[in-house]
């Protein structure tokens, strides 16, 4: 293929692939915890760690991890202890983190709005050697994490008050999904850029919870929803010439309407089946779909 005669697409590519992966293996711990929008607040954050590492002429990925981790952590610190005031707090560091970066890069040699808006909304032809490098290895992170300790970070995610008397340490817990998160969202910056990625966090598996109950259905259904779009947003950026990340977010929205559709007759077949065979009254008419957990047991 032409497309694979450039070396510039084939770092794209693999570094697409691995965004497809890692952005929704985090994404449904997050969904779950009803932290969807997690991701954006991360990716405003780490726009200070962008403007750092090109201040310091640096790698940008890995200054921007450094900042949207602590950045993750400090989120986590103030949903325990900052109460009301908690939603202010969280809109200073998101608005603040955007401020510093477009402050710091302005400041470092060189630094240019053309370099803030690629790392915004991504670029095919700036992902370097480098960055491969740095994504390949954040990217196992992540993956090592979200598969690992799939099935403490699902009961936390679910309910924290069942797994903390369950024996699990639900702070830690949480504050590894942050620091993962936070990571996965600088695997995605080159590519889909810091203000989209939180799509590819959430909209894929979304887009999976229409067609899959279980919980490793909807990981699968969502990682391979992940992995097209992305590829596929890729190869549409360099025939046709558009933004990358706007094309992959464009795509993952159009995958979440068409499972929709797909999704929407068959519920609809199921619950005729269902009340077809249930006597009236029977309490099956009206019972809640379960999800089952990663090791088999069903919750609500």
């Amino acid at each position: 293929m032409e497309i694979l005669d450039y070396a510039f697409m084939q770092r794209a590519l693999l570094a697409a692939v691995l965004v497809g992966i890692t952005a929704p293996a985090v994404g449904i711990y997050l969904v779950q915890r009803r932290q969807a929008l997690m991701g954006d607040g991360i990716g405003h954050v780490a726009m200070t760690g962008v403007g750092l590492g090109f201040l310091l002429s640096t790698s940008p990925v890995w200054t921007a991890t450094l900042v949207s981790v602590l950045g993750a952590v400090l989120m986590e610190l103030i949903r325990w202890y900052g109460k009301t005031r908690g939603d202010i707090a969280l809109a200073m560091l998101f608005y603040g983190g955007m401020a510093g970066g477009v402050l710091f890069i302005n400041l470092a040699p060189g630094g240019s709005n053309a370099n803030l808006t690629s790392y915004l909304f991504g670029s095919l032809s700036t992902v370097s050697e480098s960055d491969v490098t740095a994504i390949c290895l954040l990217a196992a992170f992540v993956v090592l994490v979200a598969l690992g300790l799939r099935r403490q970070l699902f009961a936390v995610s679910q309910d924290e008050e069942f797994a903390r008397v369950t024996g699990l340490p639900v702070r830690a817990l949480n504050l590894l999904t942050a620091v993962t998160a936070a990571v996965t969202v600088t695997v995605a910056m080159r590519v889909v850029g810091l203000l989209l990625v939180s799509a590819l966090m959430v909209v894929p598996v979304a887009a999976a919870q229409q067609l899959s109950r279980s919980f490793a259905a909807t990981f699968a259904v969502a990682v391979a929803i992940g992995v097209t779009v992305t590829i596929g947003g890729t190869v549409t950026s360099y025939y046709q010439d558009v933004p990358p990340g706007a094309t992959i977010v464009l795509l993952t929205i159009a995958a979440f309407l068409v499972l929709t559709a797909l999704a929407a007759p068959l519920a609809r077949r199921r619950a005729r089946a269902l009340a077809a065979g249930s006597p009236p009254g029977d309490p099956a008419e009206c019972a809640i779909p379960a999800t089952r957990a990663p090791d088999g047991s069903v919750g609500v």
